[in-house]
């Protein structure tokens, strides 16, 4: 194994290299893809319940190992042992969704006519390439893959260097599962090369989450082809609380759904947007919260915030909040690395960010909290809509009625009323904007990459 591959697992709770891979050749990779698309052409003929079995097996041998693969996680990317657990646990509730709905999905759609008949039927389309990060190792690739297994297609993954281990077993345990070689395959290769790979006439369609520049990149190439492509680039969700909200449900929702993957959540609570009435209580409670977080080893149950992903990220964030401060933001409580191995920071809160500061526009992947302070309801909407992300977002309030009119208000993919942005395998995840455009899960997962064909059965002479 060579040192310089940046194929790696760097455990984030001590920096130290785990395991090294070697980064796949292009003769390597035309191999896989060739098999992915041999695949494809028999994979497609299979009935639903063929598909469901191997889906309904991988859920089963997710839970039956979901302590081991937690902890594989765990040291991975750092995430909490407990949260790595409810990872796993809800990728098996995904394939379990897409074996159990999928079917009924993708049944063909009647279109009313005047005359004769006319349906929808849904084809698969082929390979589909999806690149994805490292914040979820097993959920961000679960929720493309179960799906378009389920819809006939046949899926190649180039995930995050630094959860190669993830990775890797995935496809094992697919592949023990019953789905045949090349029906779901991984690729050990950088991140340079991706491009490249979505130009292979054999990819017919393609999905990342990543960030902005990233999403760009990919699109770009997949337009050059005319390929359509899926994206999810990030976010920076406003978390809104009215004036009739539970103050300590609010505070503790949001500072708790912060820290989170130790912040590193595309649909996080970013931006907390409080009225100048309650915003010195908001801010002491908080306070009060974080002064008492038990920062530490993820895999021991006491910690409530593990390291960011790796020594890279850490710096970043803490960069990110050394320039905020230096702009004029207030740090409240933190702002500083642990004095240990690993790539710990403190919980973080940040005031009085205006928009001549950077950390006003862009998203802060790690726990810091970010509250604003705004006068009225309008004003709060203003804010919330202030940023070109588009993915997520939460409404804090005790009039249903109220806080849903709110909701309408955000520019956003996603709002939910008295919880941070959740996720669930029948609830249809993505945004709009800068965050990107299609949607994973749900019925709108799988009709992504389908061929919505019309069948109309008529006479010559009818009329339409």
């Amino acid at each position: 194994m060579s040192n310089e591959s940046p194929i790696k697992t760097v455990n984030p709770t001590t920096n130290k290299v785990e395991k090294i891979y070697d980064e796949m050749t292009m003769a390597q990779i035309d191999v896989l893809f060739a098999k992915a698309d041999s695949a494809y052409q028999s994979w497609k003929k299979t009935s639903f319940s063929q598909r469901a079995q191997v889906l309904h097996k991988a859920a089963a041998i997710l839970r039956e190992r979901k302590q081991s693969l937690a902890k594989l996680c765990t040291i991975e990317m750092g995430k909490l042992l407990g949260e790595a657990v409810g990872e796993v646990e809800l990728c098996a509730d995904i394939f379990d969704y897409y074996a159990s709905e999928g079917a009924k999905l993708l049944a063909d759609k009647e279109i009313s006519v005047k005359h004769g008949k006319a349906f929808l039927t849904y084809d698969s389309i082929g390979v589909l390439l999806t690149v994805q990060p490292w914040n979820f190792p097993f959920y961000q690739i679960t929720r493309t893959a179960a799906a378009n297994i389920m819809a006939g297609n046949t899926v190649v993954l180039k995930h995050a260097s630094n959860v190669p281990q993830c990775a890797e077993i995935m496809e094992k345990i697919l592949r023990e599962a019953g789905a045949p070689e090349g029906v779901y395959t991984n690729l050990f290769i950088s991140g340079s090369k991706v491009s490249e790979l979505v130009t292979d006439p054999r990819v017919k369609g393609a999905s990342l989450t990543g960030s902005k520049p990233a999403g760009a990149s990919f699109a770009s190439a997949a337009a050059s082809c005319v390929k359509k492509s899926t994206l999810e680039l990030g976010g920076s969700d406003p978390f809104i609380v009215l004036a009739d909200a539970d103050l300590d449900l609010a505070v503790k929702t949001a500072a708790l759904g912060r820290l989170y993957n130790a912040g590193q959540v595309c649909v996080s609570p970013k931006r907390i947007i409080v009225l100048q009435s309650v915003a010195d209580q908001f801010i002491e409670k908080a306070k009060s919260l974080y002064q008492n977080i038990v920062v530490g080893d993820p895999l021991d149950p006491k910690t409530q915030l593990a390291p960011l992903s790796s020594e890279k990220a850490a710096q970043t964030v803490i960069k990110q909040v050394e320039l905020a401060v230096s702009e004029g933001a207030k740090l409240v409580l933190g702002g500083k690395r642990l004095d240990r191995e690993g790539a710990f920071m403190q919980p973080t809160i940040l005031t009085g960010i205006t928009p001549n500061m950077k950390a006003y526009f862009e998203e802060i992947f790690g726990p810091v909290l970010c509250i604003y302070v705004v006068q009225n309801i309008d004003e709060a909407i203003k804010l919330a809509n202030a940023t070109e992300f588009g993915l997520g977002g939460s409404v804090f309030g005790k009039d249903e009625k109220e806080a849903i009119n709110v909701a309408r208000q955000i520019v956003t993919g996603m709002v939910y009323i008295n919880h941070t942005t959740g996720i669930a395998p029948e609830l249809p995840f993505g945004g709009t904007k800068a965050s990107g455009y299609g949607r994973e899960q749900a019925d709108a997962g799988i009709h992504e990459f389908v061929n919505a064909k019309l069948i109309r059965v008529t006479k010559p002479d009818a009329a339409y």
